[in-house]
């Protein structure tokens, strides 16, 4: 196939649109450029407070990674295998390998997908210690506008959990139904012929069941981080990307602005819709494995973190929909976050297509992985990512 986008116009068949850029091979273009897709909102950093990070390049030549019944994979094989954009990974905040493919550059925001909810979670920790969030308070309290939906009943903890009980199936490949009228409220899929424009908030009302209590099962399920987003935006009286940018991006040291998605009434795509540089995603991280703090001052509350490691329902996740794709793993999930459970301790950020972000919190280890990979959520996939995560880990620790 010719190049994407590129001439003047670009030809039809290489014209990346809103109705073809999360899939293959639209995606490789769309992923780094979807604000030239989707309306977006500004998250400034702050230019004078960069954090630059020292450089102290490591050889992975030796690096292997087990290729699911293969031969095993070099790091450029892997990176290949997993249609990797950009990696960055840091060892005791220094980083030690960088790569780009893709025509990504250590400058190009890319989109996180699912690792936003991350971001997310780490801000209800700074809300929740100014007192501005109470992650005990029902949703309705904030947001009576769901007060009769199947929200009713729910804990802003039971959202940041994933543990509230709508009748809601996340299907990735859906071409109709409610997963289809969502990725349409949020501005993500073109409105059908003679379709009425529709809003993130107004879908809301259509979510009525529920097929259990709420605080039960891990449920993954995406609406309900949208829904925490406008939950932080009443408590907080504020934008969400106001929020971010003054309280994680310019004080962490941003060495770019990111943004995040909106829909055609402004309402952001706090499920999924942040994109940064790979080189800020590491910094998100290394604040992690720091306890929060930068340069002495916290940004992200330690307890916050330490509830995120050790807060979490290993029997809850074992329930859920995921528990299978990380067989035999000793896991939980906890305000946004994944948790690999254990006296070594790892929190990570999944997204679909191949985003990570790892904190490796005792090994002091930082890896950002931003991909285009064809298929939103791949068991195989993602055991082979997780394969060269770890490795990675690994060789980094050792050296």
């Amino acid at each position: 196939m010719p190049p994407l986008m590129q001439g003047f116009p670009p030809s039809p068949e290489t014209q990346v649109t809103l109705a073809n850029w999360r899939s293959p091979p639209f995606a490789q273009w769309g992923f780094q450029h979807v604000r030239e897709i989707v309306p977006t909102a500004d998250i400034p950093n702050d230019p004078d407070r960069i954090w630059r990070l020292p450089e102290a390049p490591r050889d992975f030549s030796a690096l292997r990674v087990a290729g699911g019944g293969k031969d095993a994979l070099s790091l450029e094989q892997w990176l290949a295998a997993t249609a990797t954009d950009g990696l960055v990974v840091l060892h005791r905040g220094k980083v030690i390998l960088e790569r780009y493919r893709n025509d990504m550059t250590p400058a190009t925001p890319h989109i996180l997908m699912s690792v936003t909810k991350s971001v997310l979670g780490l801000l209800s920790g700074i809300l929740a210690a100014k007192g501005v969030l109470d992650p005990d308070r029902l949703v309705t309290d904030l947001v009576p506008e769901v007060k009769d939906t199947a929200y009713a009943g729910a804990s802003i903890r039971n959202l940041l959990d994933m543990r509230v009980g709508l009748a809601f199936e996340e299907d990735y490949l859906a071409t109709s139904g409610p997963m289809i009228a969502y990725r349409k409220s949020t501005n993500w899929n073109p409105l059908g012929p003679g379709e009425a424009p529709s809003d993130l908030r107004s879908f809301y009302k259509n979510l009525k069941e529920t097929i259990r209590p709420h605080g039960q099962d891990f449920h993954y399920v995406s609406p309900n981080t949208d829904l925490m987003g406008w939950v932080i935006e009443r408590a907080a009286g504020r934008r969400f990307s106001d929020l971010v940018s003054e309280l994680v991006w310019q004080p962490m040291g941003a060495t770019r602005s990111a943004y995040i998605t909106v829909d055609r009434l402004g309402a952001m795509r706090t499920a999924g819709g942040l994109c940064t540089t790979t080189g800020d995603l590491a910094r998100v991280g290394q604040l992690m494995v720091q306890g929060g703090a930068r340069e002495g001052r916290e940004i992200i509350p330690a307890a916050w973190i330490d509830d995120i490691v050790h807060g979490g329902d290993p029997e809850a996740w074992k329930k859920g929909p995921f528990a299978a794709m990380f067989a035999g793993i000793d896991m939980h999930y906890r305000s946004k976050c994944y948790v690999l459970r254990g006296a070594r301790p790892v929190v990570f950020g999944l997204g679909v297509h191949g985003q990570y972000l790892v904190a490796d919190l005792k090994n002091e280890v930082v890896i950002a992985k931003h991909s285009s990979q064809s298929l939103p959520l791949d068991a195989a996939n993602v055991v082979l990512d997780m394969q060269g995560l770890r490795a990675i880990r690994q060789f980094a620790a050792e050296g």
